[in-house]
This record gives C-alpha cells, sequence and structure tokens, in this order.
C-alpha cells in the first residue's frame, strides 16, 4: 500500500507543477507517469514499456474515427453552417420571450451535434447571435452567459468524439448504445437553460417581434435539411448496424465535403487545404493525449492506484447514493482543470469499477461521466468553452459568471437526474435493442 500511495504522490504532485508550469498536458501526463514507474522498473524498461503502451494505445481501429470527425467538423464549420442552423433555430423559436437567446441554445445543441466542438459552437453561435442580440437590447453579459452555458451540449448529443473515447476507454461499451443514450440528457441540458431564459426574459421584457409565415418557415427548413441529414445518416447508419463509428466518420467527411464544396459552394480548395491543415494538428494533438493517457493508464494499474481509490470510495459509505454523489462530485473537480479526452482515458478504469458494483451499466455510468466534464468545459480556472465564450462576446469573466450561475444551478438539476434516472441514459438504446 505505501508503494501505491508513493506512486499516487508522485504522479499527482509532479502533474500539478508542470500544468502550473504551463507544459502541455500530454507531455505532464507522460512525465509523471515516467516518474512513478522509473524506480519500480528502471530507466530503460521504464521507457520501452511506456513506449509499447503509448503504441498499442493509439493503434485502434476505432480511433480512427476522431481524426475523420475532426475533418468532418471543420469542414461544415467553415462551410456555411451556421447561419442556416440560426435562421432554422429562429424559426422554430418564434414568438417565445426572449427568443434570440433561445435560438442561441437550439442552435447550440444543433452546431453542436454537427461539428462535433462545443468550443466551435460557442464561437460561431456567440459571434453571430450575440451582435444581433445587442442590437436588441439584451444584456450581453446574460446572452454570453447563455451561449457559454449551452455550447457543450453538443459533446452529449451524437456524433460524439467524446463517447467514441469514453466506449474505448471502458473497454468496447456499443457507439451505438452511447450516442443514443446522450439524446435525452443533451436535450434536457438545453431546454433547462431554455427555462432560466425564459424567465428571465419575462422578467427583463424581453419580447420577440419575429414573425415567419408558413412558406418562409419551410424555405428555412430545406435551406438546413442537407446539414441536418448529416445526424441522420451517420446516427441511423450506426445504430442500424449499416457501418461502423469509423467508417461513419468517413461517410461524414465525405458528406460534408459534398455539401460545401457543391451545395452550399462556401469553400474553394486553398480553404480545404488550410482545413486539411488545422484537422490534422487537432488529430495529433488528441491522439498524443490518448497515447500519453494510456501511459498514465497502465502506470496507476501496476501501481494499485485504482483498487486504493475504489477502496477508498467504498470505505466512507455502502450507501449508493452518497458514492454517486462523492463521484459526481470528484468529476466535476477534475473537469475544472483537465480536458475531458484525457479526464476520461484516466478515470474511466478507476471509477467504471466502482459503478458497476453499485448496480450501474457502463453506459449509464459513461453518459453520466460525460454530463459531469462536459460542465467543467465552461467552469473556471480552465474551461475551455467558458474562455472561448467569454472572448468572443468581448467580455469580462466576474461580469458574465452572475448570470451563469443560474445556468449552473438547472444544469446540475439535470445532472442529477442523470445521475439518478437511468431510464434518461438507458430508454432510447434499450428501444433500439441496444
Amino acid at each position: 500500500m505505501s508503494g501505491t500511495v508513493t506512486a499516487g504522490l508522485i504522479i499527482l504532485i509532479v502533474l500539478v507543477v508542470l500544468l502550473l508550469a504551463g507544459v502541455p498536458i500530454g507531455i505532464s501526463l507522460s512525465v509523471a507517469s515516467m516518474a512513478a514507474i522509473v524506480s519500480s522498473l528502471g530507466y530503460a524498461e521504464a521507457v520501452s514499456a511506456a513506449a509499447l503502451r503509448m503504441f498499442r494505445g493509439i493503434s485502434i481501429f476505432t480511433l480512427l474515427a476522431i481524426p475523420f470527425f475532426i475533418l468532418a467538423g471543420n469542414i461544415m464549420n467553415k462551410g456555411g453552417i451556421a447561419m442556416r442552423l440560426i435562421n432554422l433555430a429562429k424559426a422554430l423559436t418564434g414568438k417565445i420571450p426572449g427568443s434570440l437567446a433561445h435560438t442561441n441554445i437550439v442552435a447550440n445543441m444543433m452546431f453542436g451535434a454537427i461539428s462535433g466542438s462545443g468550443v466551435a459552437a460557442a464561437s460561431a453561435m456567440g459571434s453571430i447571435v450575440g451582435p444581433i442580440e445587442k442590437q436588441e437590447g439584451y444584456d450581453e453579459d446574460f446572452s454570453a452567459a447563455v451561449n457559454i452555458a449551452t455550447a457543450p451540449t453538443g459533446l452529449l448529443i451524437p456524433p460524439s468524439n467524446v463517447l467514441i473515447t469514453y466506449a474505448l476507454a471502458s473497454g468496447g461499451t456499443s457507439v451505438a448504445a452511447l450516442f443514443l443514450g446522450g439524446y435525452i440528457p443533451g436535450v434536457l441540458w438545453g431546454v433547462s437553460c431554455m427555462i432560466v431564459v425564459y424567465f428571465y426574459a419575462r422578467k427583463m421584457g424581453y419580447v420577440s417581434n419575429i414573425k415567419i409565415s408558413p412558406s418562409e418557415f419551410i424555405k428555412v427548413l430545406l435551406d438546413a435539411v442537407p446539414s441536418l441529414l448529416l445526424i441522420v445518416i451517420i446516427v441511423g447508419g450506426i445504430c442500424t448496424g449499416i457501418f461502423t463509428a469509423t467508417e461513419a466518420a468517413g461517410i461524414a467527411v465525405a458528406y460534408s465535403l459534398v455539401l460545401s464544396l457543391f451545395i452550399y459552394r462556401t469553400i474553394d480548395l486553398k480553404e480545404l487545404y488550410v482545413i486539411l491543415v488545422d484537422s490534422a494538428k487537432m488529430s495529433g494533438t488528441i491522439m498524443f493525449l490518448v497515447g500519453a493517457s494510456n501511459i498514465m493508464a497502465w502506470v496507476m494499474t501496476f501501481t494499485g492506484i485504482p483498487g486504493a481509490i475504489a477502496s477508498a470510495i467504498l470505505g466512507v459509505s455502502d450507501n449508493k447514493v452518497v458514492i454517486l454523489l462523492i463521484i459526481n462530485i470528484l468529476l466535476l473537480f477534475v473537469g475544472t482543470f483537465m480536458d475531458i479526452t484525457p479526464a476520461i482515458l484516466i478515470f474511466t478504469p478507476i471509477l467504471l469499477p466502482i459503478c458497476t458494483q453499485l448496480g450501474m451499466t457502463p453506459l449509464h455510468f459513461g453518459i453520466m461521466m460525460t454530463f459531469n466534464l462536459c460542465i467543467g468545459c465552461i467552469t473556471p480556472p480552465v474551461g475551455n468553452i467558458l474562455f472561448v465564450g467569454i472572448k468572443v462576446a468581448g467580455r469580462k469573466l466576474e461580469d458574465v459568471m452572475k448570470p451563469l450561475l443560474k445556468c449552473y444551478i438547472a444544469i446540475f438539476v439535470v445532472l442529477m437526474m442523470v445521475t439518478f434516472i437511468p431510464a434518461l441514459s438507458s430508454w432510447l438504446p434499450a428501444w433500439a435493442g441496444y
């Protein structure tokens, strides 16, 4: 046990010091893991074992889905999709009080799902809807808070790279089941924020003057249908078994290319080259993170850290509700300073066995974990979506936090529902036969 404690302290101390020094998280994970294991195996053996684990960690066919989905998302981001989805969202929200804020939420849910990026959603919607809300007299801090709070919904609503990563980390949970399982929690996240917006808008007198005739609505809908079809094709194909998640990602690239180059004609070959380079850089970063996280997962298993943590958590109480609350608090804390991908890869092997002992399925745990870590994307001190949303809106953190707290409360209520009502995650997959 002393060796386990020592290894855990070494990992924690080295990781925190490197992150505070500004060292990239992938390198920090690798160095911290090596520091913990080198005393047990020796330098040469530790390096060899770490390299092997990193190679094995990224040599998985399913992982090819991630760079393909990143590329498809980047093509869609630059392909004129955002404005079409905003127009559709505006038509759907109609004359609801605070309709522009509702438009932002609905557009975030659709665009985030299509692009697979909460950061892209916050940036695109904030830069387009934000100025319109300002012109209509909306409070700028409130507008920024709504945009930030709902940008992560696309990480739960499929297709989602985060859920693919969890499927790998959990040892093969069905990607199709996870995709279907993310729908209701993702939509509930958005709806909870819409409720907050509704009451705030009524209080502030944000009345909509938007008038859309049936013919205009049909035109807007038809304009957005080609973009929305991507979700139908990808998720439908995976769930019906027509193609795998990796094949679906390749189809997503081909579809988004045809859509942007030939139907919408919003990008040219020069822009496509830039998109390919950006996607390669982003994919390389994520794959290195996956490899580094595999090293840490192996080191933690080798030193017995997951078992020690599990024993410590289970030793606190034998009450399922208490243990799940502790796990939620832990994940919320982790999400505030660690990116979703490494957090899933590191903590899934630690926490999943605990939750399965409590009777929770890997599907339910995966959705709960992802929901928790998505909240971390919009909370300080590291939340990437939070700071992108603030930058796009041109606001200050301290000003945005007050209206954001209202959304935090609503989102936390949904988190508790997802945690303690398994059907919210399992009903759709069960209905589809998973």
